[in-house]
């Protein structure tokens, strides 16, 4: 039994369950709203690699997931650029913007980070919402292509649209896995557990903190590009605080610091909102209170209670078994 529920077969099992779900539910608004949590989902996955596994909490997350859009929307409506070029350009030009604020930023620690950051993402969101000639302004840029067709294979469909962005996501948590276990990954780690013994190993601490953060903005406009390409429209709000408070609440439900965690956090996170869209006036009353409740009894938010209760039981297994062995060889 227990080989059954191996950590590769559930994964094998959810990613089956996430390709056959368009033939399962046949609904597109289902399909959509899975769709965008996807995109949601890989914006979370850098915004966890930054504060889960490096301990950095940036709250500009939101302006670079808005300049991703942005960049995506600006290249090929005014432009006037082919879909794949300034979607492989979008990304490369959010990091490049996140390299130039990460060195200044990272010289800031702890809640001086989170304040910099916070006046950052609020100064993106201000040169979008201000910069008319360029931006739209509060109207907005319209008229933003899907994405492009591969050869024969169209993506106007949605779900084509659905499975291209779900072989993105699997990519991320591919690329984010492979981090995580290696050795820059465990840099990450040791800079978040203590900053202090780390450079005193001899950790280039500046130099790891600055690649978290430059990968973390390089994920943030991955999804801020596929948004702008599956919305086709985008305005000033996709760069307000309030988005950066809906991923925090992603990561932090789901498990800060763990590779599920976006995943459980995003899913659960939509799944509620679309459900009690009737109180999405009050949406902060709900959803605040539900965050403090699990950093206050699960730092580690559900993935991690769940792994810290099988990692309990797994041990209370083993001495019930030692305990047993024990009597019996008495007797």
């Amino acid at each position: 039994m227990a080989a059954i529920f191996s950590k590769r077969n559930v994964v094998i099992g959810l990613i089956v369950l996430a390709a056959l779900f368009p033939y399962v539910a046949r609904n597109d608004y289902y399909l959509h709203v899975l769709t965008l949590a996807f995109i949601w989902m890989i914006a979370v996955y850098g915004l966890n690699l930054l504060a889960g596994f490096t301990g950095y909490l940036s709250l500009a997350h939101a302006g670079f997931f808005a300049i991703g859009a942005y960049a995506l929307g600006l290249l090929t409506v005014k432009a006037e650029m082919g879909f794949w070029p300034a979607f492989l350009l979008a990304p490369v030009i959010t990091t490049g913007i996140g390299f130039l604020v990460g060195i200044i930023a990272l010289r800031t620690k702890e809640h001086f980070f989170a304040i910099y950051t916070l006046c950052v993402g609020y100064i993106i969101y201000l040169v979008i919402d201000k910069w008319e000639g360029l931006t739209g302004g509060v109207r907005g840029l319209i008229g933003i292509p899907a994405p492009a067709d591969i050869g024969p294979i169209s993506l106007s469909t949605p779900i084509a649209q659905y499975y291209f962005v779900l072989t993105i996501l699997l990519l991320v948590i591919l690329v984010i896995y492979r981090i995580i276990h290696s050795l820059t990954g465990k840099t990450f780690i040791a800079i978040r557990n203590s900053e202090d013994l780390a450079l005193s190993l001899g950790i280039s601490t500046i130099k790891n903190k600055l690649l978290s953060f430059v990968l973390s903005t390089f994920f943030a406009g991955v999804a801020g590009a596929l948004y702008a390409s599956f919305i086709r429209f985008i305005g000033p709000d996709i760069g307000n605080l309030n988005i950066t408070f809906d991923l925090l609440v992603y990561m932090i439900v789901g498990g800060i610091g763990t590779l599920s965690g976006p995943i459980v956090g995003t899913l659960l996170i939509v799944w509620l909102s679309q459900n009690l869209q009737f109180l999405q006036d009050y949406r902060m009353l709900i959803f605040g209170p539900l965050l403090t409740l699990i950093v206050i009894f699960s730092p580690r938010g559900i993935v991690g209670f769940i792994a810290g209760w099988f990692t309990n039981w797994k041990l209370r297994r083993k001495v019930n078994i030692n305990q047993a062995q024990e009597q019996a060889e008495e007797v």
